[in-house]
């Protein structure tokens, strides 16, 4: 016994002095409910209505969790049509009892045809059954549907608002006992809600008649067109705003990958007298429209290419309202005061003085400014600490260059079709030339020249894809980075590509040094857990400028309870899965997290903090995925606590994994039982070339060998080291089953523990290692 506690003291000892030396997957299992659709979408302050939820999944869906007040929630019921599968059973259950049925008359020498009700009683399958197996022929003769899984199932939910409640976007989740489905957006309106009847592709739908504004909710169908009629008077300002992708940015199975909506305006005599086509600069089509004579219109909504399905939910605003389609200037320094100019349809104001200040490190600041009747309409800045100024014209040719000093932010326009803007400057090094215009709601689709003082060109630029924008499928903004030839004078030309202009193309112009930094996403941006538990969540890191510091993160002000391990994003790495360990008991509300990432000032790069903005990794057309902001992270803890952890490592900064070699780390039990022959652990989602080569109890413990291949481990590597704990038991044997096979029973995940990968590449051949023969 004492030697067993010796060897247990030095190995514990040997595994802290070899840790004190100086990918996307989210929290989700295969049965967590999806969320594909809400129908409808949205709805009016005051009114109580059902909807439909679309998704795989669902059928144990007891709660439901909606972002913000005034919204109440009650699950009515669930309902899923039956499978292939199930199909078969029940026609082979009919055909058995129809066969032996007709045997029996046979036998009695009768020749009448058996009703289908007898032989479904006679095989035990239902009424409902019968019903639903004639929704699944239905269903697989039509040659239009599209079918897909992740949407099969429906939950009916009753939903009231209330008269106060705040009108916007709002995030709605599904909750099971186990587990919380992805947000999904669901709108707060202040105007009456429609919804749509079919047949409406021949002869438009009658429901929206004089009233406006109205919102009219529907689903495009394969091949399905949707028209509405209505009437409007003559000088009317017409607003039409489709939500479309506001509503679902992503479908995973469909190409291009998102419900690409066309509008449509006609008149009462069928021409076409406005439209908003796929190619719109804005995510979703929205028509300008001044009605020249009273009299009736029909308004169309369909996909570009005529596809179609349950989750091509739309939501179509109509009415006289403010629309704002233009914004100048596009941001501000902070703590300047900066007079902002609205453009847009129907706006009683459009002016407005707004102090710029930061948030949290936040670039963008949201500000509103009140209509008439209740209404406001809301808008973004950009805020910096640079300098800015505004564009001088006239400055369209390099001889009329606008003078600029480094750094700076032009804020200015593309007043004309085939308009330039050339600035001069002197510099040296590297520069960054940056235009936000597109990703700021403005059609420019900029082009950039950068050429030196005899007129050659040193660079060009014309689109630019930025990551922390998944929503923009056309990245029209343009982005020059490299080093100058020499000190100058340079004149940089921003131009429109498509040689287009006017007063609302807009942009924000920034030129300057490269400025490291990053952006931060943190997925998934729903958690249920078991009180006490460990979950693990991964965190993106959008670098820019060569941004090569780690990243420390870090709860902002949390409750009682929550930690975090393993929070550092390596230099050299644009993720890292790291556990969120949750309070011991439940709560009765979900809880809202923040997280905050900061440069640690390393490698001369400046010390800053960016917030860590909640997402979801939804996919794009079967192949890309794209990281899509949410507006909460969420965390519920549900139920009563799991199985308390039998073990724990000792807490270390970072274990060093020698490579090419096996490294020891001991862990201490936490408790008498299970004994620890029966403990076992594995790792999740281990980094390629990591193994846990082997596990043996040693005295009140266990020690974990890893085993660090040098084939496929690079020196440096760091990340999180996550193990799994389970017990591994074989049951007695019987007659029935004399070798029964071992089984096991999670406990769950440990905190992350750091790791670092130390030690020299092995040399190859042809480079200077000796070789035989």
């Amino acid at each position: 016994m004492n030697m067993n506690r010796f060897r247990w003291r030095a190995i514990l000892a040997v595994a802290a002095v070899l840790a004190a030396t100086p990918d996307l997957q989210a929290q989700t299992a295969p049965q967590d409910p999806h969320i594909g659709y809400v129908y409808p979408a949205g709805g009016q302050q005051s009114s109580s209505f059902e909807v439909t939820v679309g998704g795989q999944y669902l059928k144990e869906t007891s709660e439901t969790y909606i972002s913000g007040g005034g919204v109440s929630i009650e699950v009515v019921k669930h309902y899923r049509p039956l499978t292939q599968g199930e199909v078969s059973q029940l026609n082979l259950k009919l055909t058995e009892a129809r066969e032996k049925l007709e045997e029996e008359q046979k036998q009695k020498g009768k020749t009448e045809p058996i009703p289908l009700e007898v032989v479904a009683k006679a095989a035990g399958v239902t009424e409902n059954e019968l019903k639903e197996m004639e929704v699944f022929r239905k269903r697989q003769e039509d040659p239009k549907r599209q079918p897909n899984d992740q949407i099969v199932e429906e939950i009916t939910l009753a939903i009231t608002i209330d008269a106060n409640a705040e009108p916007g976007k709002r995030e709605l989740r599904l909750i099971t006992p186990a587990s919380m489905s992805n947000p999904v957006w669901f709108q707060v309106g202040q105007w009456q809600e429609r919804l749509e009847t079919e047949p409406n592709d021949e002869n438009p739908d009658p429901a929206i008649g004089s009233t406006l504004p109205v919102v009219m909710n529907g689903q495009v169908m394969p091949g399905d067109v949707d028209r509405f009629s209505f009437t409007a008077g003559q000088g009317t300002r017409l607003v039409v705003s489709a939500a479309v992708r506001e509503l679902m940015p992503y479908l995973a199975d469909a190409v291009p990958g998102w419900f690409q909506a066309v509008l449509a305006l006609y008149d009462a005599d069928g021409k076409e007298v406005a439209y908003a086509g796929a190619y719109h600069y804005r995510q979703d089509p929205v028509i300008y429209y001044e009605v020249p004579e009273d009299g009736q219109y029909v308004v169309e909504i369909r996909d570009s290419i005529f596809r179609g399905r349950e989750d091509f939910v739309y939501r179509i605003t109509l009415g006289e309202l403010p629309f704002v389609t233009g914004i100048f200037p596009l941001g501000a320094r902070a703590g300047t005061e900066v007079a902002v100019e609205l453009q847009g349809w129907n706006l009683v104001e459009n002016q407005l003085s707004v102090h710029a200040i930061v948030n949290r490190n936040r670039p963008v600041r949201w500000y509103s400014i009140p209509q008439t009747d209740n209404v406001s309409v809301r808008f973004p800045l950009q805020i910096d600490m640079t300098s800015e100024i505004l564009d001088q014209e006239p400055n369209d040719q390099p001889e009329a260059a606008q003078e600029v000093t480094l750094p700076i932010i032009v804020n200015g326009r593309i007043d004309k079709p085939d308009d330039q803007d050339v600035f001069r400057f002197d510099a040296y090094g590297k520069l960054v030339a940056e235009v936000y215009a597109r990703r700021g709601g403005s059609p420019v689709d900029s082009a950039l020249t950068l050429t030196d003082a005899n007129g050659k060109e040193v660079g060009f630029n014309d689109d630019y894809e930025d990551k922390a924008q998944p929503l923009i499928t056309h990245h029209a903004d343009s982005r020059l980075s490299l080093t100058l030839p020499g000190t100058g004078p340079y004149c940089l030309d921003l131009s429109d590509a498509q040689r287009k202009g006017g007063n609302d193309f807009i942009y924000r112009l920034y030129i300057r040094p490269p400025r490291p930094d990053f952006d931060l996403r943190v997925v998934p941006s729903s958690i249920i857990a078991r009180p006490g538990a460990t979950v693990p969540i991964t965190v993106y890191a959008l670098r820019r400028d060569d941004f090569n510091d780690d990243i420390l993160l870090s709860l902002v002000d949390p409750p009682d309870g929550f930690k975090l391990d393993g929070g550092v994003v390596p230099s050299d790495a644009d993720k890292v899965r790291l556990t969120l360990t949750v309070p011991p008991t439940a709560t009765t509300e979900p809880v809202v997290l923040e997280m905050d990432g900061q440069s640690l000032g390393g490698h001369g790069q400046r010390r800053f903090s960016r917030p860590a903005v909640p997402a979801e990794n939804m996919m794009q057309a079967f192949i890309w995925y794209q990281l899509v902001p949410a507006e909460q992270w969420t965390v519920v803890l549900s139920g009563k606590a799991g199985t308390k952890l039998p073990l724990g490592f000792p807490p270390v900064d970072r274990v060093k994994l020698k490579l090419g070699e096996t490294t020891l780390l001991g862990a201490r039990l936490t408790q008498e039982t299970p004994a620890p022959g029966e403990i076992r652990v594995e790792l999740s989602e281990p980094p390629a070339g990591i193994t846990v080569e082997k596990v043996s109890a040693e005295g009140p413990g266990l020690v974990v060998v890893l085993a660090t291949d040098a084939d496929s481990v690079k020196p440096g590597l760091r990340g999180n080291l996550i193990f799994e704990a389970y017990r591994e038991s074989t049951p007695a044997p019987t007659e029935a089953t004399p070798s029964p096979k071992p089984y096991r029973t999670s406990f769950g995940l440990l905190p992350a523990i750091p790791f670092e990968v130390i030690g020299r590449a092995p040399r190859q051949e042809g480079r200077g290692a000796k070789s035989e023969g």
